[in-house]
């Protein structure tokens, strides 16, 4: 029935969906950071919005722009003082490229998130029923509560881990499949054999920055959107249980007045 409801838009606006692939919900967040993670990596900023399909086009977008335009060997010649090696490493032709569509990035976020916050508070207001359980025949996705440390522990062994831990599959396959990506070809694994055996220098020569200097934001991202997520959950399961208890055990005649608690005599 919540499912016909969410389909039908008998209801305006609607706080949650809870679907086999995660739960999708709208919630207060701070325009700023979501701003800051689509300049740390375009499409980030839109994931955490739950905007799927912008986020991975941006995100996609910048590792091809960025890999042609090897603007992350500039970045490290850059941080290492060798400014010409930096000038030798960009190729301009992509380049100017880069520029509009990493600052469409920034721009459009934070107005999503504007708007976005000014939805959940209408949403919050109006209290439309969702859904809080569902099942099909490859998953079971339902409302509950997790613990926000564990989603941060696990990201930290792995980006994506955290989110299959609170059921967000499409953050998951994304985190996994590119982190696995982003460590093939930037020879991290490699590296670290060769630290763990001894030879600095051989593990310092065998990375490849253009690809390793993803691997700060990918985890980052990971570790905060699980956290983040996890602790929204929280709020969501508390907001439905809420209702469902007011709804279904609370007398008609129990009413707040004046900041007291008392019941109103039939």
């Amino acid at each position: 029935m919540d499912n016909f409801r969410n389909r039908d838009n008998q209801f305006r606006r609607y706080k949650a969906h809870v679907n086999i692939v995660g739960t999708t919900q709208i919630h207060l967040r701070n325009p700023y950071i979501i701003a800051w993670w689509s300049a740390a990596f375009p499409g980030f900023g839109h994931l955490l919005l739950s905007k799927y399909l912008r986020g991975l086009m941006l995100f996609t977008w910048e590792v091809i722009v960025n890999n042609n335009a090897k603007i992350n060997v500039a970045m490290v010649h850059t941080f290492c003082g060798d400014i010409q090696l930096a000038k030798e490493a960009l190729n301009i032709r992509w380049v100017l490229m880069y520029i509009p569509v990493y600052l469409f990035a920034i721009w459009d976020s934070y107005r999503t998130s504007v708007d976005m916050n000014k939805m959940y508070l209408l949403a919050e207001r109006e209290n439309a029923p969702f859904n809080s359980f569902t099942i099909g025949a490859l998953e079971i996705n339902y409302l509950d509560k997790r613990k926000p440390v564990m989603s941060v522990i696990w990201s930290l062994f792995m980006p994506g881990l955290g989110h299959l831990y609170i059921d967000r599959i499409v953050t998951a396959f994304f985190s996994l499949i590119w982190t696995i990506i982003f460590l093939y070809f930037s020879n991290t694994l490699l590296a670290v054999h060769y630290l763990f055996l001894g030879k600095i220098a051989q593990a310092t020569a065998v990375l490849d920055m253009q690809w390793l200097m993803y691997m700060p934001s990918m985890w980052g991202f990971a570790v905060y959107d699980s956290y983040a997520n996890t602790v929204e959950n929280n709020k969501l399961f508390n907001s439905e249980q809420r209702d469902f208890l007011v709804k279904h055990y609370q007398s008609p005649q129990f009413t707040i007045k004046k900041g007291m608690w008392s019941v109103e005599q039939p």
